[in-house]
């Protein structure tokens, strides 16, 4: 008998039947799977809605799913970011959003897809994974299968995902990796400190603290401004516009607690940052996708219980950083873990590109524990 043909249907997202379909594949994949970290559903809708997310207001995206034998058994996203392009000067398709069974027919089939899709926009390279936005997380795990996935900040995949890509020419673009550090182990040389606590009292850097979100709504555009400077060297920059910052920030506001946000500030212009969140991976495992009220509520308390941080997010203006502030963002990141009590944190995706945060952080102690690849094809 002739093995089953796979075939590939392009997501009307207008229907919510098929929105659904694409929605489900990872959870059929990944039932139960003690890493992997389900992503809220509302999200993933809100990518897919061309009315509802800024993307679209730039760029664009199309969802495909493969079937075979009458099952869904593959997804993913092909993206133009016609500003990253426009910034890069380069003629890049991304895919996101890919998951597939262990079968080398079905992912060609997917990818072959993606090719068409990118060559008709005269696109010269796929590259990926690679979202909609900031924090939707880049790269397919290719170290620390062992751990569990950070929230929805990074992906999750099985160890077979870097084999169907790199059969099908993909090869390393760059790779991002997550740090660990024990709390016990994160003691900054009490130098570090009095070097902090000099840099505020003579340079006019002052670190900015939030009791609610209602203060930090307030510093949104600014925040904003100062990541579109700081992040401008960085592979996957863009410049972000209005309506994506304030996208990025009201996404922020729903897994922050105020006082972990931190921002350095010279004058009134915000000119460094530190991001923290409260890990709540298992109360998100346990909701599977969904928000209902009682799913909420567990949020709320994991926010509270959770012995983890993920630190995603630190960076300061390049004009700044011999001039103390990077002292002042580390002896924040140590005040940061010591006052909350928190046991463990994960220094989440920094590129291997940014060798100065590299270095400094396995000098003050991060172990890398997690490696996110991402791949590059030309066409």
């Amino acid at each position: 008998r002739e093995a089953p043909v796979v075939t590939v249907e392009k997501v009307d997202t207008q229907s919510r039947a098929q929105v659904r379909r694409f929605l489900k594949i990872p959870f059929a994949l990944y039932a139960n799977h003690p890493q992997w970290v389900p992503p809220l559903l509302t999200d993933i809708r809100t990518m897919m809605d061309r009315h509802k997310h800024p993307f679209y207001e730039h760029s664009d995206a199309d969802f495909f799913i493969a079937v075979r034998d009458g099952r869904d058994v593959g997804r993913i996203a092909a993206l133009e970011n016609r500003r990253y392009n426009a910034t890069h000067d380069t003629r890049q398709a991304q895919f996101y959003l890919f998951d597939c069974e262990d079968n080398a027919e079905a992912a060609g089939a997917l990818f072959e897809r993606v090719f068409e899709w990118a060559h008709r926009r005269g696109l010269d390279q796929v590259v990926g994974p690679k979202g909609f936005g900031a924090l939707d997380g880049y790269g397919l795990l290719v170290e620390g299968f062992e751990h569990r996935q950070m929230m929805t900040m990074m992906n999750y995949n099985y160890e077979y995902y870097p084999r169907l890509v790199e059969a099908l020419g993909f090869e390393k673009e760059v790779d991002f990796v997550s740090c660990y550090i024990e709390a016990d182990a994160f003691r900054l040389p009490e130098r570090i400190h009095r070097i902090a606590g000099r840099v505020k009292r003579r340079s006019s850097l002052t670190v900015q603290r939030f009791r609610s979100k209602r203060e930090l709504v307030k510093w949104a555009s600014r925040i904003g401004e100062a990541y579109n400077r700081a992040f401008v060297d960085n592979w996957e920059y863009y410049p972000l516009t209005e309506r994506e910052i304030d996208f990025l920030v009201s996404n922020l506001l729903t897994v922050a607690n105020p006082r972990l946000i931190k921002i350095i500030t010279h004058g009134d212009d915000v000119v460094g940052f530190l991001f923290g969140f409260p890990d709540v991976s298992a109360a998100l495992q346990r909701a599977k996708g969904h928000l209902y009220p009682w799913n909420i509520a567990d949020l709320l308390v994991e926010l509270r219980r959770t012995k983890w941080v993920a630190l995603n997010g630190a960076g300061i203006l390049p004009e700044f950083q011999g001039l103390g502030g990077n002292t002042l963002l580390y002896s924040e990141m140590e005040n940061t873990i010591r006052e909350f009590g928190f046991l463990h944190a994960d220094l989440t995706q920094v590129a291997e590109t940014a060798v100065q945060m590299r270095s400094d952080l396995v000098n003050l102690g991060g172990k890398p524990y997690k490696n996110h690849r991402v791949y590059v094809r030309r066409l």
